[in-house]
């Protein structure tokens, strides 16, 4: 057997919450749908905003109760504070995703509040969870965003991502993820920060969430699995980005992370002849929207898996 890798498709969320145009209910079940009958087994569905806001994501729970139907398929839903915790716990979401900004300036700008102040509301989104009953419960993950550099503040603190991390740990996190929010990142820096936290997370879910804004995303997924990271979030086509980075391209490739990871030798579980066709059905599904990656360009070579065979 080969060594497991968890991919998590966030394109619906982080990839989505980008483009203005709405994109019909369907044609988002579909994608779920397909990816799932590619192999797919997580997803990042949604984000649990006011509809006013992002209206994208205005039919959160009606996509997250359909992707909840499909077998074996392991459902997130981001939730930004409190209020947005008690929509997700009305859904049969599988994790609840909550984010805590390093950078306090970035943390400002994207949420305006503190970083504190985002970690008092995450311990009220733990007391919540604690009022469920434990069999009907969601896990609870963090994701701390701008974990390896900011926009607005430039350098962060490798310890203080290490102290925040612990933090959210003692206080009940199910699920840690270090973000690379604005493509800050680059491999010795990856391996030097998931070497610190990684002892802090024990036998909890690490997850890697890199942007290939400067080209290194999956540079920085190798530098991760050195390190014995297993979980990464990916998406369709490269889809997704941050407004607080400007000029950048969105989250690493779903397809081309398949195939190194496979090539490689470790198991996705992904059907890479089938993603592929998934990518062709969404881009037409997302007109003029910018899709990324070199696989679909160049093709799956001949010598596919047989080197890690």
């Amino acid at each position: 057997m080969n060594e497991k890798v968890t991919l998590r498709e966030v394109g619906l969320r982080d990839g989505l919450q980008m483009i203005q145009h709405f994109m019909p209910t369907d044609r988002k079940k579909a994608w779920i749908a397909a990816e799932h009958a590619a192999g797919l087994r997580a997803v990042e569905a949604t984000s649990m905003v006011p509809p006013k806001l992002l209206p994208q994501l205005a039919d959160a729970e009606e996509v997250v109760a359909y992707a909840a139907t499909l077998p074996g398929l392991r459902v997130t839903a981001l939730v930004l504070n409190l209020r947005g915790a008690e929509r997700g716990l009305k859904t049969p979401a599988h994790k609840l995703n909550y984010v805590v900004s390093v950078s306090d300036a970035h943390s400002r700008a994207n949420v305006r509040r503190s970083t504190e102040e985002a970690i008092e509301d995450f311990k009220r989104i733990v007391a919540l969870l604690k009022t469920v009953d434990q069999a009907k419960r969601p896990a609870l993950g963090v994701g701390l965003a701008t974990a390896f550099g900011c926009t607005i503040q430039g350098k962060v603190d490798e310890g203080r991502v290490a102290d925040i991390a612990a933090r959210l740990v003692e206080g009940g996190a199910d699920e840690i993820a270090l973000a690379d929010t604005v493509g800050y990142g680059d491999p010795a820096q990856v391996k030097r920060l998931f070497r610190r936290v990684k002892p802090i997370t024990g036998d909890r879910p690490l997850f890697a969430h890199f942007h290939n804004t400067r080209g290194l995303g999956l540079a920085n997924v190798l530098a991760a699995l050195e390190e014995g990271v297993r979980y990464f979030d990916a998406s369709l086509g490269g889809l997704g980005g941050c407004p607080y980075a400007p000029g950048a391209t969105g989250n690493v490739t779903m397809e081309d992370c398949v195939f190194m990871l496979e090539q490689m030798g470790f198991e996705t579980g992904i059907d890479l002849a089938k993603l592929l066709q998934v990518r062709k059905t969404v881009e037409k599904d997302l007109p003029g929207v910018p899709f990324y990656g070199d696989v679909a360009r160049a093709g799956v070579p001949k010598t596919y898996r047989a080197l890690a065979a």
